[in-house]
């Protein structure tokens, strides 16, 4: 309940769209998407309808003879799983994904954006959700604010549609790695906890471990692989599912999970608990008390089983660490309000991410005391919960403060 006029403000500020680059890049957006089709329809050796499951069907598995994956009632399917599978030795494949990324952000935020824009306040005002993600973090509707993605430059290109007004900049401030940080909390490793005690790279880190070569010599391959093995452990991902991601044998994956627990016993201590109190009394909680409870433990189907599992191993610390960004909300904003800052707005919040608005003459001043609060809110978690902060005049190009 603390949380509601805070989300309320939040929605009411809104955040101010450049319209004009919002139009050109739909234009834009709307080439580069009939560049790839017709690149696709080359690759094919005919035209078709890109849209149409069933024609791509034809196309990728009669006509290509490409390897299909799980059979579904209407044939086979030619979801993104599948198609991230064959995306490393078919260029089709890998062409299909771009042509769909850029024509679902093309319609979902270039296009849609300037229909959701206040005509009186010239911003959009989105709708956050707390009680809809079953993790306990926010969602968001009209626009979904938490669903850009961060990583790929047509995301990217998304975000800097997002801007602050003339004399005002937008601030970012990020728990770092939280998710990593709070399951060392929470195992209580000592080598997790010591490597976030040095304020080491985390992943670099799990890299010379796994790979058993020092950390000088870790390669960006390397930090890669053992990144993507850090968040296999926290999703409770198996030698399977990690060997997908990672393209290499299951014999390979299993054996860095296997070495990574050898090392890090604690996190695996911390996993085989969860799961067995899960089992015993049907739910889990998160360090603030907040439940969720998992009826699919005692389903008769063994995926479930094993979703469910899963899910169990990652909601204590995905749970917590949205427990904890909702605190931080509170906390800033009361402070906000307490000290009646008018120069300094929050007005989104993605992920582990807060967004403010901030008069760029006050910005050096506020920043360390937003950073300050959001560090300090959860005094329990014997690991430093970390803050970055960047800024720029629009959310994509934002330069660390």
């Amino acid at each position: 309940m603390p949380l509601v006029p805070v989300l309320a403000s939040i929605e009411e500020a809104g955040i101010y769209v450049d319209m004009d680059y919002l139009l050109q890049l739909s234009t834009r957006m709307a080439g580069e998407s009939e560049q790839i089709a017709q690149y696709i329809y080359q690759l094919a050796g005919e035209i078709f309808n890109l849209n149409s499951p069933k024609q791509l069907q034809v196309v990728l598995f009669e006509k290509m003879q490409l390897p299909t994956g799980k059979k579904i009632r209407t044939g086979y399917s030619t979801g993104a799983d599948l198609l991230d599978q064959l995306a490393g030795e078919h260029e089709i494949a890998r062409k299909i994904l771009e042509y769909r990324e850029i024509s679902k952000l093309k319609s979902t935020y270039a296009d849609a954006l300037p229909k959701l824009r206040n005509p009186s306040t010239g911003r959009i005002h989105t709708s956050l959700n707390q009680t809809v993600a079953s993790t306990g973090r926010l969602s968001s509707t009209e626009p979904n604010v938490q669903n850009i993605p961060v990583r790929s430059e047509v995301g990217r290109e998304i975000r800097r549609a997002f801007t602050a007004p003339k004399g005002k900049i937008l601030l970012s401030c990020d728990y770092s790695q939280i998710e990593l940080r709070l399951l060392a909390h929470i195992a209580q490793d000592p080598t997790l906890v010591e490597a976030f005690k040095q304020d080491a790279d985390i992943h670099a880190a799990t890299a010379s471990r796994v790979f058993g070569v020092p950390l000088s010599e870790v390669t960006s391959d390397m930090r890669r692989q053992a990144k993507t093995i850090n968040f296999a452990v926290l999703y409770g991902q198996g030698g399977f599912s990690l060997a997908h991601t990672l393209g290499v044998d299951v014999q390979t994956a299993n054996a860095w999970i296997t070495d990574y627990f050898e090392r890090m016993p604690n996190v695996k201590q911390y996993i085989e608990q969860t799961k067995a109190l899960a089992h015993e009394q049907k739910y889990v909680q998160t360090l603030m008390g907040r439940r969720r409870y998992f009826p699919e433990l005692d389903s008769s189907n063994f995926n479930m089983r094993q979703f469910a599992e899963r899910a169990c191993v990652n909601m204590p610390i995905q749970g917590t660490a949205a427990d904890i960004m909702k605190l931080a909300m509170i906390a800033v904003q009361n402070f906000l309000k307490r000290e009646k800052i008018s120069d300094c707005v929050m007005i989104l919040q993605v992920h582990d991410e807060l967004l403010f608005e901030v008069k760029e003459s006050y910005l050096a001043e506020i920043t360390p005391q937003i950073v300050q609060y959001m560090e300090g809110v959860s005094p329990e978690i014997t690991v430093r919960l970390k803050t970055e902060a960047k800024a720029g005049a629009n959310w994509a190009d934002m330069k660390p403060l």
